[in-house]
This record gives C-alpha cells, sequence and structure tokens, in this order.
C-alpha cells in the first residue's frame, strides 16, 4: 500500500516530537534499568536514583538552578498547581488576614484555574490587564501591589502569541512589596535563555514535551530560600516531602536529556527557527490583505506566529488545510468553539479572534515545509474570503477607507 503523507508540523507550542537522541537515552531505563530511584537498599535502586539525579542536573543547568532546587512534577500544569495551591495556602497560614492573589488575564488555564479553586477557597484574586501587545505593564502590578498580596504569577511566555514578559522586572516589584513569585515557563524554556537568578522568581514551572523531551514529565525550580510550600499530593515524602509518588525514571532521563540538547542548540536552534518564522509571515502579508499579527513583533518567542485572517474563520481554515498540522490557539482548549480569552485580552475583536490561526516553527521544520506551508494557507484563505460575505463588507471597507 502507498504510504500516506503526514501533514506539515506547524503546532510546536502544543507539543515537539520526542527527539531521537532522547528516546535513546529512555530506552534502557524501560527494560533492564527497571529500579525504582527510591529504592535505597540495592543497586537497581542505586542506579536509578543516580540518573534521576543526572538528570536533575541538567534540568537545573538548563535555567540556572542548584539541582536541589527543581522537584520532578508530571508536567507543567501538576507544576502550576504545586506552585499557586501550594504557596497560596501555606502562605496565608504565615500572613493571617491576607488572602490578595495577582496573576493577568492572558495567563494559561493552567493558572486561571487553579487560581479560580484558590477563590472558592476564600483567596481574592486580581487579574491584570495586558497592552495590545500582550505586556504586562509593570507600573499596573505596582498599583495592585498596594494591597497586601500573597502570590503573584505571570507567565514567561505566552502559549498563544509567543510574547515575553519582562519578568525580573516584573519580580523585582512583587519583592519589594513582599510577595512571592511564580513563572510558568513551559513555552520558553529551551527556546530562549532562562536563568532563575536573573529572572528574580521564586518558583518557576517546566514541561519535558515543550523541549523535544517526554510527555508526562515536568518539574517545579523552587528557589532557594523561597516561602514553603504546601505539598498537593502525599503518599510518601518523595521530592523533598513537595511531591510523593515513584519518580518516572525514563521519563526523568528524557527530560535530562532534552534539557541538555536544548541548553547546547538553543542559540543556533533560535537563530534559524526565527528566520524561518519570519519567512512564512514575509510569504503570507503580501498575498493576503487584511492580516493581523497578534501579539508584540519582539521580544517574542522565535517560532510564534499568530495571525487572524480576517473575513475567514480560524476553524474553517484548520478544515482547509488538511496538509498542515496547525491549531487556533491553545491545545488545553481546541474544542472549545469560542474566542481565545488570550486574543481578547488583547483586545481583539470577536471576529478577529475567532480568525486567528497560530503556527509553531520548531526545530525539524524546512524551509520547503516553510515555502509549501504559505502556498496552502493563500490558497485556502483566498478561497474562503470567496465565499465569505465578511470579507465583501471588510473589502468594501476598505475601498471606502482608500478612496478617502
Amino acid at each position: 500500500m502507498p504510504s500516506v503523507q503526514r501533514p506539515i508540523y506547524l503546532d510546536h507550542h502544543a507539543t515537539t516530537p520526542c527527539d531521537p537522541r532522547v528516546v535513546a537515552a529512555m530506552l534502557p531505563y524501560f527494560g533492564e534499568e527497571f529500579g525504582n530511584a527510591a529504592s535505597r537498599t540495592h543497586a537497581y535502586g542505586w542506579r536509578a536514583g543516580e540518573a534521576v539525579e543526572r538528570a536533575r542536573a541538567e534540568v537545573a543547568a538548563l535555567v540556572g538552578a542548584d539541582p536541589r532546587e527543581v522537584i520532578f512534577t508530571s508536567g507543567a500544569t501538576e507544576a502550576n498547581n504545586l506552585a499557586l495551591l501550594g504557596g497560596a495556602r501555606a502562605l496565608r497560614r504565615a500572613r493571617p488576614g491576607v488572602t490578595h492573589l495577582i496573576s493577568c488575564r492572558a495567563e494559561h488555564r493552567a493558572v486561571l484555574d487553579p487560581l479560580a479553586v484558590l477563590e472558592r477557597e476564600g483567596f481574592r484574586v486580581t487579574l491584570l490587564p495586558v497592552d495590545g501587545g500582550g505586556r504586562l505593564d509593570p507600573q499596573k502590578l505596582r498599583d495592585a501591589l498596594r494591597e497586601p498580596t500573597l502570590f503573584v504569577s505571570v507567565m514567561h511566555a505566552n502559549n498563544e502569541i509567543g510574547v515575553i514578559q519582562p519578568i525580573a522586572e516584573l519580580a523585582g516589584v512583587a519583592a519589594e512589596a513582599g510577595a512571592a513569585f511564580h513563572c510558568d515557563a513551559a513555552q520558553s524554556a529551551g527556546a530562549v535563555p532562562l536563568d532563575l537568578r536573573e529572572l528574580r522568581v521564586d518558583f518557576l514551572s517546566l514541561s519535558a514535551h515543550k523541549l523535544y523531551g517526554p510527555k508526562g514529565v515536568g518539574a517545579l525550580v523552587t528557589r532557594r530560600g523561597a516561602p514553603k510550600l504546601e505539598p498537593i499530593v502525599h503518599g510518601g515524602g518523595h521530592e523533598r516531602g513537595l511531591r510523593s509518588g515513584t519518580l518516572p525514571v525514563p521519563l526523568c532521563v528524557g527530560f535530562g536529556c532534552a534539557a541538555e540538547l536544548a541548553r547546547q542548540s538553543r542559540d543556533t536552534d533560535g537563530v534559524r527557527i526565527a528566520a524561518l518564522r519570519d519567512r512564512l509571515w514575509s510569504l503570507l502579508g503580501p498575498a493576503l490583505p487584511q492580516l493581523v499579527l497578534n501579539g508584540a513583533v519582539t521580544p517574542r518567542l522565535p517560532g510564534n506566529l499568530n495571525v487572524s485572517f480576517l473575513g475567514a474563520e480560524g476553524e474553517a481554515l484548520l478544515a482547509a488545510l488538511p496538509e498542515l498540522a496547525l491549531s487556533t490557539g491553545s491545545a488545553c482548549t481546541s474544542a472549545k468553539r469560542e474566542p481565545s480569552h488570550v486574543l481578547r485580552a488583547i483586545g481583539a475583536s470577536q471576529s478577529r479572534a475567532l480568525s486567528a490561526l497560530r503556527f509553531g516553527v520548531g526545530r525539524g521544520t524546512t524551509e520547503d515545509e516553510i515555502e509549501r506551508a504559505a502556498e496552502l494557507v493563500i490558497a485556502a484563505t483566498r478561497k474562503l474570503r470567496a465565499l465569505s460575505p465578511a470579507w465583501e463588507e471588510l473589502s468594501r471597507g476598505a475601498k471606502r477607507a482608500a478612496a478617502k
């Protein structure tokens, strides 16, 4: 039978393919090296434990941390929950009467949903607005911190529009007010330089599958001297008592390998990926009028391009592009037929938000794939616009504006 042509993969914000070198590093720990890293009485456990500690050191090196500051989790979602739920509950006991928490409207659901849980527990949550480019103004945070605050959580790079926040400045503002600071860095780790000390954050969330590692493992990096956390998973006291449960040794090994590879190739990968991203934009822009780039041009993740194709719905474009693997936004909310809360947070109208596609260029993307993707998107957009009353109205409006 003839082989089926696989779609061109341009959804690297949702997940990245596991690097073959990572797979090779993990394989022995699914077989002969099957020991439990918590077994301290025999060689099987010792070797597993040593492998986990080597991986912990590589994850720490990726973000400028000490290995003892790395707590393995099932991914960034669990890390976010541990930081937010565990941090807020512990800090409230340490500061009776203070219940205020701060984040921003463009955060990932893995932050917004735990905050909603905390609201139901009696905490007061302030979600700050972002500007039209997706950035949080440090002065807005400073103003919100006039109320005594336990915790601030702001992501490093947005998962939909790729915009990078001024985390070091924001964390400094929080520290001046005596508030702990958490940062979801799932999208940026491995893509741009990260240093725990330079960022000045207390807690940093990571996920292996966003940097060519395996799914099912991540980490919460807890700065030495950061406020104590209350565990949210109980049953054995693993990971310094913060995250009970038998560690998935193969996945931890894979995470460590992926972190090492990212540290070695991050800068060269970033330059090449950004050039491919810019090439895609340079092909789409001149060929299609009424495109809107969502999010600030810079600073931005090198592989991110989020574009609204006015006059053509994003879902319809996806259906018309089976040759491409794309998304309209976060994979965690892709089943919901509603405008992206991130795009609405930057001031996008409903029609602009619903016409958006997110392109995620990655390590394996080629120039030929970018050229082909541009051809397909241009053709599909023109076809859908030709059938769209909304596009007719937009075109008439543009002609009237040009005639004035």
